[in-house]
């Protein structure tokens, strides 16, 4: 399907122009970020939780150590809700209320559970690649010891929503004339040139997916 069934709970309740349920678009924001953030309750008590991610086909794997507390909880079934948040702009406007940022996020629902050995090690190149592409065939392949103290967990992509707000500040139409600068200021993610290891052995180039890393993102 190219697009989300909506749900009650992704169905947007607040400026629902903004929601997207595009398959294509939502898998563009989720390739583009890092970071999510993990929600779950336990015992009545709700704790959010920064980590990496990785897609791959209709699936979000996050993964960590074995004792990990986040991951222990969510293997056990629990509901979870993961978000994705890039940001792409400071919207001013001539009046402080209508001030906004331009952005796009994404919401997944949805059960995570353990992935089996083989479909491990395969999420964990799919990180890898995530991060920048090319560099799990220069490395060290995890030893079984490292895979055993791995837990890696698939959130299947089904419950699923964007939301995107882009394009020039909304003011009062009285605000209009006001003798006050208005518009955005872009933002982006921008990477540097790389940074060698101090240890690195000095016949060792720096690879082409590191150098190039800006333009291949």
């Amino acid at each position: 399907m190219s697009s989300f069934l909506q749900t009650e709970r992704t169905t947007l309740k607040r400026l629902p122009a903004r929601g997207v349920y595009d398959r294509a678009l939502v898998y563009q924001i989720l390739d583009e970020g890092f970071i999510c953030h993990v929600g779950f309750a336990v015992e009545g008590r709700p704790y959010v939780i920064p980590t990496g991610y990785a897609r791959a086909n209709d699936k979000l794997y996050i993964h960590g150590s074995q004792a990990s507390r986040m991951l222990r909880t969510l293997k056990s079934g629990i509901d979870v809700c993961v978000t994705v948040t890039l940001l792409d702009g400071l919207v001013l406007a001539r009046s402080a209320f209508n001030h906004s940022m331009n952005y796009r996020s994404v919401v997944v629902f949805g059960e995570a559970v353990v992935v089996d050995e083989a479909e491990k090690l395969a999420a964990l190149l799919a990180f890898s690649e995530h991060v920048i592409a090319g560099r799990w065939a220069d490395v060290r392949q995890p030893t079984e010891q490292e895979l055993k103290a791995t837990t890696v967990l698939a959130l299947p992509l089904e419950e699923v929503s964007a939301k995107v707000r882009s394009g020039p500040p909304i003011d009062d139409e009285d605000d209009y004339e006001l003798s006050v600068w208005a518009g955005v200021i872009p933002l982006s993610l921008v990477a540097q040139s790389p940074v060698p290891d101090p240890r690195l052995k000095p016949a060792i180039a720096t690879p082409r997916y590191a150098v190039d890393y800006k333009r291949l993102r």
